[in-house]
């Protein structure tokens, strides 16, 4: 398949900017083999059954952009990409061309941090305090570009899960942004589990693909760990008959990455695990995901999952009855369906 095939067209409008008052006021769109039925997400419990597991990712999000200037003036707007230690972190910097190794950078706060190197298309930093402190008094919130403005301290809730744990994230895993503390309790009563995997979603993950032939594409990569209580939980799970239901594409990508030789089991480090259509899923039986950018790796991801036609159906759908789209909008649940298209 081609690039392009995951291209359409989306009002600006739709786009999602600011998040509902609550979490659980968004819609959800179930997608099944017959119908699409458009509720709330406050009819989730209703799609679940007793012995089915929900896998989240509690990875934290980070405020990871700074702002700063060269020494001779320039202004700078950094993207920590990964955080390598205390003092260290590769990063992403606009207007970088002409900094180079040994170059300083002065930060908001009075900080600084030093160009060490360069690893392919990042910058190796290396900070004098400790990034945590950093972060903690200058940094803002990565909000996604397609949010068009400022970070606001609204954000620095409801750009986070309320079940993140592990700091380390640069854009949120927003299928999880719909879930409440009550949801969660409500969900719990109805002997469906939980499991939680940590992966720390990179920008990379709002990138489009540049190549039209995906098997061109170089898919970015990102730090995850599956422990082996995630796997005790998922083969109960399977061996009960019930189902095992990712709470987002990075979920997704965490169990199926941990399993990518038909076998799943403990996994810690990086994957560059691209999923296209004709893929073939090892764990996840149903999910939970919002709508997705153009021709990106996440809609690829959906695609393969629930059927190419399929899905194409579902977001002229959702455009039609005005669903808010991306990071801060409404969701969809999926089901597993073989891609006859």
């Amino acid at each position: 398949m081609k690039k392009s095939d995951f291209n359409y067209q989306l009002p600006n409008k739709l786009i999602a900017r600011y998040p509902l008052e609550k979490r659980t006021d968004s819609r959800l769109l179930v997608v099944d083999d017959e119908q699409l039925i458009d509720q709330h997400f406050t009819d989730l419990p209703g799609l679940l059954k007793a012995g089915d597991l929900l896998v989240f990712n509690n990875t934290r999000v980070i405020a990871a952009r700074l702002y700063g200037h060269k020494k001779t003036g320039g202004k700078l707007e950094i993207l920590l990409e990964r955080v390598i230690d205390d003092k260290s972190a590769l990063a992403h910097v606009r207007n970088s061309k002409s900094l180079k190794i040994g170059a300083t950078i002065l930060l908001d706060g009075g900080y600084h941090c030093t160009v060490e190197g360069k690893v392919d298309d990042l910058l190796e930093l290396t900070f004098v305090d400790s990034i945590h402190t950093v972060l903690e008094s200058v940094g803002h919130m990565p909000l996604p570009p397609y949010i068009d403005r400022e970070d606001e301290s609204l954000d620095l809730e409801r750009y986070q899960t309320v079940f993140s744990e592990t700091p380390g994230a640069v854009a949120a895993p927003t299928a999880g942004l719909h879930f409440d503390e009550a949801l969660l309790d409500k969900i719990s009563t109805m002997n469906v589990d939980f499991a939680h995997v940590t992966l720390h979603v990179g920008s990379g993950t709002f990138q489009p693909v540049r190549e039209e032939n995906l098997d061109d594409h170089l898919m970015h990569k990102e730090w995850l760990t599956v422990d082996q209580s995630v796997i005790d939980k998922v083969n109960k799970t399977k061996q009960a008959g019930g189902r095992v239901i990712a709470v987002g594409t990075t979920a997704m990508r965490s169990l199926e990455s941990a399993a990518k030789d038909g076998k799943l089991k403990p996994f810690t480090g990086d994957t560059d695990l691209f999923i296209t259509p004709g893929y073939q899923f090892n764990v996840v039986d149903a999910m939970v995901t919002n709508f997705h950018l153009p021709e990106s790796t996440l809609l690829m991801l959906v695609s393969a999952f629930s059927g190419y036609e399929r899905i194409k159906e579902v977001y002229k759908h959702a455009i039609n009855q005005r669903y808010r789209f991306f990071s801060y909008g409404d969701a969809m649940f999926l089901s597993n369906m073989d891609d006859e298209d």
